[in-house]
């Protein structure tokens, strides 16, 4: 939901990706279980490094783990084009709209506190929301709200493109956003954007009284385990990082993004994290468990959490900042220079984690619902990843490119 394609688009966070084939499918497995057995982990080696040639991506970070069996964890490529260090599964790297699970997970453990209520207004919390009295913390986390995504303003983008080193704050970002009038009445219909994720930010450092990042790391990554995940506060990456290649430039030649500054996505699409990680949040993301047992939320916020509303979408559903997709539950995120996807499938207790090193789609579309379709064609036949390329999220269209706005932003996530 959350995504940023250069050609067209910047968007800060992804989450429903364009599903593309990567030409005829390999060999499935039979329908209703998940067995990788050495033959299928052929299947999908051949499969996917045939995808990366036919794509031209530079590498590629998968793991496939069914609860119980041998896990699928591989990394294909490279991740620095300018060394050939190879790409591992242990580097961090920049998971674009995936944020979103993170910052609305802060939100909810406020809802646990009794700090915040999901159908108050957004105005009982903070002041300045054009029509805030009538758009609810509910409707902001379902996407619902109506709220112009600031990731679609030309100008915007065009500042962006010029500095990628600039240093947006969240205010610059929603007064860019409330220059424009809302799109709908707030709970008319479904609308991706990053504008809602930010104002959710916002939400989290005033009634929980430290800054986002603080926050998250006390209260949802510490408990979870999740060491190398982060929000950082400017450019910096954690080494070793996996380098991320994009041609969103003012000349369209493909460049190094790795440590363009996140700061226009931040509450929506700026997280940091590894593939290793984000198998650890995803189960307990779709559960509201942690790992060791305890809750992450309430049973009863967490039920809330996972209600799908439809998007207008077939096949495509969006509750509490994590959405369904043809039954992998979770989220996706596309930035300059990145893409990630990290889902569940919970009837086969599998979770599925991609990264992919470049944004440049081209052609093919989005990178990592490429390798995503190309793998579950193969493992999950009666679930495999996929969207109509109507819902695939063109967030901000470039200053010199005209896009349709779809339900996704996009310079990151």
């Amino acid at each position: 939901m959350g995504r940023y394609r250069t050609p067209t688009v910047l968007a800060a966070a992804s989450l429903l990706l364009t599903a593309l084939c990567a030409g005829q499918a390999p060999a499935a497995a039979p329908p209703g279980r998940i067995d990788i057995d050495p033959v299928i982990a052929e299947q999908l080696d051949d499969a996917i490094t045939a995808a990366m040639r036919k794509a031209d991506i530079p590498g590629v970070g998968i793991g496939l783990w069914i609860d119980g069996e041998d896990p699928y964890v591989r990394a294909f490529g490279t991740s620095d084009k300018a060394t050939g260090v190879p790409i591992k599964t242990d580097m961090h790297t920049r998971v674009g709209s995936v944020t979103k699970t993170f910052t609305i997970t802060g939100v909810l453990q406020l809802v646990d506190e009794g700090k915040v209520r999901l159908d108050a207004p957004i105005s009982t919390y903070l002041d300045g929301v054009p029509g805030g009295d009538k758009i609810t913390v509910r409707q902001l986390a379902e996407m619902r709200s109506g709220l112009y995504d600031y990731t679609q303003d030309p100008r915007m983008l065009a500042a962006y493109q010029a500095d990628p080193q600039r240093e947006w704050s969240p205010q610059e970002l929603l007064d860019i956003a409330f220059r424009h009038p809302a799109n709908f009445p707030p709970d008319a219909r479904w609308e991706y954007s990053n504008t809602n994720t930010v104002l959710l930010g916002l939400l989290v450092e005033k009634v929980g009284g430290q800054p986002l990042h603080t926050y998250l790391e006390q209260h949802v990554l510490a408990p979870a385990d999740l060491n190398s995940t982060s929000l950082p506060t400017g450019s910096e990456i954690a080494s070793p990082f996996v380098h991320g290649y994009t041609n969103f430039t003012p000349d369209g030649a493909t460049v190094d993004a790795s440590t363009w500054n996140p700061s226009w996505a931040w509450a929506a699409g700026a997280v940091i994290s590894t593939i290793d990680d984000l198998h650890s949040w995803v189960p307990t993301l779709v559960t509201g468990k942690l790992p060791d047992g305890d809750r992450l939320l309430e049973p009863g916020t967490q039920a809330q959490r996972l209600r799908m509303l439809p998007t207008g979408h077939p096949g495509v559903g969006y509750g509490l900042g994590i959405a369904e997709i043809d039954g992998w539950i979770g989220h996706n995120g596309e930035l300059p220079g990145y893409e990630t996807i990290a889902v569940r499938l919970p009837q086969d207790r599998a979770t599925l984690v991609i990264v992919v090193n470049t944004d440049v789609d081209g052609k093919f579309g989005n990178l990592s619902s490429l390798i995503a379709t190309t793998v579950t064609k193969i493992v999950t036949p009666e679930h495999v990843w996929g969207l109509p390329s109507a819902a695939q999220p063109n967030g901000v269209p470039e200053p010199s490119a005209s896009s349709t706005p779809a339900p996704n932003p996009k310079p990151s996530s």
